[in-house]
């Protein structure tokens, strides 16, 4: 994932979090929700990113091991 991949999906996270504690704060449940949301979004996220990423390096990996085999 590059770093700017990572900076995006954490930056939604922490705004997620300032949105549902104000909401929290505020007794204003609808952004709070829309805080949770934007948190578990970021995380989703973050996490396919993670997973593609994996992904890449097995592939990586067994493309360098066929072609060292050659």
């Amino acid at each position: 994932m590059g770093i700017f991949d990572k900076a995006k999906d954490k930056a939604e996270q922490l705004v997620g979090e300032a949105k549902e504690r104000l909401g929290h704060a505020t007794d204003d449940e609808d952004l709070e929700d829309a805080g949770k949301r934007d948190q578990l979004s970021g995380e989703a996220k973050e996490a396919g990113h993670d997973l593609r990423d994996k992904a890449a390096g097995t592939m990586d990996d067994a493309k360098d091991r066929l072609q060292g085999d050659k």
